[in-house]
């Protein structure tokens, strides 16, 4: 998250060397008052953001003609998407609700 602040800044402030903003930090903020409040600020956006994901239904039950769990597939992928989701979600800062 920190990077994508960064970048975003130097963009912002007319093209101020990304390796000059990384040098201004100084523990989980940066030296250069303005900087500091712009970090801060940018943060606490992402504090107020939540994405709620669907709950995966139940584990349903098998149809009487399976002859394996290949019914189940969809449910795993249903799980194993979800839980993709919710990774990149996180890896970007956000918080993830829950319906």
């Amino acid at each position: 998250m920190q990077e994508q602040f960064e970048q975003a800044f130097s963009e912002d402030n007319s093209g101020v060397p990304v390796t000059f903003v990384k040098l201004q930090r100084q523990g989980d903020s940066y030296s250069e008052p303005r900087t500091a409040r712009a970090w801060y600020w940018f943060k606490r956006s992402r504090e107020t953001l939540v994405v709620d994901l669907p709950t995966v239904d139940p584990e349903p039950e098998p149809p009487e003609d399976a002859i394996d769990d290949s019914w189940l597939d969809a449910h795993h992928a249903a799980i194993r998407m979800r839980n993709a989701c919710f990774k990149a979600i996180d890896a970007a800062g956000v918080k993830v609700g829950h319906e």
